[in-house]
């Protein structure tokens, strides 16, 4: 395997630097003194992956010479909230941080959107480190600068772009994950390739799914979302928007299952064979295509189908709340073939139900 490569990511407005290789956790202290001169930090992890790293990073830290406080929350969707980022602000001013202090995310991808989230407000604005535990946080949430929380209607509705100062991707830790886990990261590799590389896409066709090259794969994948990102760091202009393929129907099969019927990865991978559905009627992708994206789906044990008693109307019931529609307006990533995507106002709530009626 490849030892550690270091991959420029330029976000538009500021860069950084995501590190990618085994064993990179743990130099994290000399890493970030290289990049900061602060002393104070707070490693914000969950209940998991605390009990597997958190003292190990935190020595790290202070072995570096950064007075370190570990804060940790309940694993799961249910502690991204506005309630829960508010406590753990609470408690990093009862530990003495203050401006001059950065956060540390460690864990999977709710730890990185809820940790970046606080780092976006704490102080009206502090640094932000991203240590990613699984991966789909590797080759997906760490990139771009999404951070935020949920509401009861929906996932992210509260947040903010705040791009983190640097990335440490420890190939090592994924070895930790259940299957399961680590299967759900594909999903969203497997999108990449279907919006902007068809070359990867024909890589993971022929792959040993239990032998992927993991280094040279998420920095293929760090490559196109931050090529995409820094095109449109701010969502504005729709090319940013091809990344959300498949996560319109994937999103609303989250809410629908009260965020543990699946993991996201899971239901974005339902999400993307509805998109597929769509994108045949919409943009002419051809059947074989289609096929192939959901045999490579079910390669890496994905969903494809939905449970017979999965209450599809709540599917539905949940699109409203989804960001991507604007002033009632569906904005719906299709795909053409295979390594290319784009964004349509043509595709209608029926459409959807028809794709959804039929996972």
């Amino acid at each position: 395997m490849d030892s550690l490569i270091k991959i420029p990511i330029g976000n538009g407005s500021r860069t950084c630097e995501a590190h990618v290789g085994p064993g990179v956790i743990d130099p994290v202290g000399s890493t970030i003194a290289e990049k900061f001169a602060r002393t104070r930090c707070a490693i914000i992890s969950d209940t998991n992956v605390a009990a597997l790293f958190g003292e190990r990073v935190r020595q790290n830290l202070n072995v570096s010479g950064f007075n370190a406080t570990v804060i940790t929350v309940a694993a799961g969707e249910q502690s991204k909230t506005l309630e829960q980022a508010g406590a753990i602000c609470d408690q990093m001013l009862a530990a003495g941080l203050d401006r001059q202090s950065f956060v540390v995310g460690l864990g999977g991808g709710v730890i990185g959107d809820l940790s970046g989230f606080v780092a976006a407000i704490f102080e009206r604005g502090i640094p932000h480190v991203q240590i990613p535990t699984t991966l789909l946080a590797m080759v997906d949430s760490s990139v771009g600068g999404k951070t935020g929380v949920n509401t009861s209607a929906g996932k992210n509705l509260i947040g903010a772009f705040h791009p983190p100062d640097l990335i440490i991707d420890d190939v090592d830790v994924l070895k930790t994950l259940p299957r399961r886990e680590f299967n759900q990261g594909f999903a969203e590799i497997i999108k990449h390739a279907v919006v902007a590389d068809a070359e990867m896409f024909r890589v993971l066709q022929d792959a040993d799914p239990n032998n992927v090259d993991l280094v040279s794969l998420v920095r293929r994948n760090i490559e196109i979302k931050s090529a995409i990102v820094g095109k449109d760091e701010f969502d504005r202009t729709g090319e940013r928007a091809l990344l959300n393929f498949g996560h319109t129907v994937g999103h609303a099969i989250e809410r629908a299952g009260n965020y543990n019927e699946f993991l996201h990865g899971e239901a974005i991978s339902l999400g993307i064979v509805a998109a597929c559905k769509v994108s045949m009627k919409k943009a002419g992708l051809l059947a074989d295509q289609r096929d192939a994206i959901v045999d490579l789906l079910r390669k890496f044990e994905l969903p494809t189908k939905l449970p017979a008693n999965f209450a599809r109307k709540e599917i539905l019931d949940a699109l409203k709340f989804d960001k991507k529609f604007e002033s009632g307006k569906v904005r719906f990533v299709i795909t053409p073939k295979i390594g290319s995507a784009q964004l349509s106002d043509d595709v209608t709530i029926e459409d959807i139900r028809e794709a959804v009626d039929q996972l």
